[in-house]
Formats: structure tokens, C-alpha cells, sequence
């Protein structure tokens, strides 16, 4: 077997441990200025590219504390993890800069964003598929989104993004009001009147005024007719042929379902 030089295998064993310095973790934006790993930053964002963005822009925050700078990282770190399906994070992301930034200039975007957050993850990835809208899902995402527009419309009326906010607003309402009535109609359908009885109701007092309402009211006519309860089923009747004098449910039944919130909004 051959024998290597003592110098040769010194050298091999200090060319490895120099290759092992070299790793995958070593920070390639040491050398870089804020503005370069902004820069660098915001074209991962632009092209898509949303879990690089997201350690430029945590990376950025650190290197610029203090300044407006390491702010403006915060909320486009949350804007990337939104982007990039990571809702947990960006709310956590939102709320930290929003304990620490209490009074920035940029209080009412982030604000939006987190609705915004809530908002669309609500909606499920394929809710234009499925033909699904939110009212069928799960309320707390919705709930949630709503209380952080509604804190953006009441802290900033003349904010850039208070219009688009009340709009959805709107339709989280709305859709809270469907939910009642989805469950409402499910407990009818099987029978279970008293249930579908109380479901109605909320949906009629917790949520006026809204589309929902008409429905609401036909549930209770049907169901009290069901129970054999006729002056309730009476009351319930007048109510909806006095607030709903077009409406085709005592003649038709029930309506078919509506279509998803992106066919009109």
C-alpha cells in the first residue's frame, strides 16, 4: 500500500475543513448594504418566489432595527407568508408589528391585511371549484376577518383601504347570515324543526336586514307548520309577506343556492 507525505495529508484534512466552513447556511448577505437585501427582497417577492422573501425580509428587519425600513420588512415578510399559504405566520407576523408599531403611519394596511388574511383563507383553495362560498364553511376565519376590518373602518374612515374593507365587511355579514340559515335548512330537512326553529331565529336577530332574512322567515313558517304550531306558523307568514312582498319561497319553495362572492363582487 502506498504511504502519502505527512505535508500531503495535512493539507487534504485543511482542504476539508475549509469545504466544510463552506456550508449551504453560510449567510451570503453579510457583505450587503439594507437597500441590496431590500432590493433582493422585493424581486423574490415580485417573481413569486415567496418562501425566499420571507428570511430577506426577516434578515433585513434585524440589520435595520429602529428605522422605518425594518417596518416597512415587517409587513412585506407578512404580505410574502399570506402569499404563500403560511396564514399562521403572517397573523403572527401582523400582531407583533402591530404591539410594536402602535402609532406607524402604516397601522391601517396592516390591519387590512390581517382581515385580508382571514378573509380569503376562509373561502378554501378551491372554492371557486366546488362552486363552495363561505357561508357553508367554518365562521371563525370569517368572524375574525370582519373584527379586523371593522377596527380598520372605525380607527381609519379616510383610510386608502377602509372602502374595500366595508365592502367585504358586507359580505362576511351576509355570509354569517347564510351560515345560520345553511344550518338551519340542514335541521329542517332531517326533521329536527325545534333546531331549525332556533337557527332561523338567530339568523333573523343576530344579522338584520340582510338577504338571508327571507329564507330565515320561510324556515319558520314551514317548521312551525310542521309542529302543528298554526298561529306561530301565522305570525311568521304575515312578517314575511309584510318585509318580502316579491318573494316567490311561499309559492316555489325553497331558493336554489346562490352564486359564489366572486361572481359579483
Amino acid at each position: 500500500m502506498p504511504r502519502f507525505p505527512l505535508s500531503l495529508i495535512s493539507a487534504l484534512l485543511a482542504a476539508g475543513l475549509l469545504a466544510a466552513c463552506a456550508s449551504p447556511n453560510e449567510d451570503k448577505t453579510a457583505g450587503w448594504s439594507t437597500d441590496k437585501i431590500y432590493s433582493e427582497a422585493r424581486d423574490e417577492l415580485n417573481g413569486g418566489a415567496y418562501d425566499k422573501a420571507v428570511p430577506l425580509f426577516e434578515k433585513l428587519e434585524g440589520r435595520a432595527a429602529g428605522t422605518p425600513l425594518a417596518q416597512q420588512a415587517q409587513l412585506d415578510k407578512a404580505y410574502a407568508q399570506y402569499k404563500g399559504g403560511e396564514k399562521a405566520q403572517a397573523i403572527a407576523t401582523l400582531d407583533r408589528f402591530m404591539k410594536l408599531h402602535p402609532a406607524s403611519p402604516a397601522l391601517d394596511y396592516a390591519l387590512y391585511l390581517k382581515g385580508l388574511v382571514n378573509f380569503n383563507e376562509n373561502l378554501g383553495l378551491f372554492s371557486w371549484v366546488s362552486r363552495q362560498d363561505l357561508s357553508e364553511r367554518d365562521q371563525k376565519a370569517a368572524k375574525d376577518s370582519f373584527e379586523s376590518f371593522r377596527d380598520l373602518a372605525t380607527r381609519f374612515p379616510d383610510s386608502r383601504y377602509t372602502p374595500d374593507a366595508r365592502l367585504r365587511m358586507t359580505y362576511i355579514i351576509n355570509s354569517l347570515a347564510r351560515y345560520e340559515v345553511h344550518v338551519a335548512r340542514y335541521y329542517y330537512d332531517r326533521g329536527a324543526y325545534v333546531a331549525a326553529i332556533s337557527r332561523a331565529q338567530s339568523a333573523i336577530t343576530d344579522y338584520k336586514d340582510t338577504p338571508a332574512t327571507e329564507e330565515a322567515l320561510y324556515i319558520l313558517v314551514r317548521s312551525y307548520d310542521a309542529l302543528g304550531m298554526a298561529q306561530l306558523r301565522d305570525d311568521a307568514r304575515r312578517v314575511l309577506q309584510a318585509s318580502y312582498p316579491q318573494s316567490s319561497l311561499l309559492e316555489s319553495g325553497f331558493k336554489a343556492k346562490d352564486s359564489p362572492w366572486w361572481k359579483f363582487w
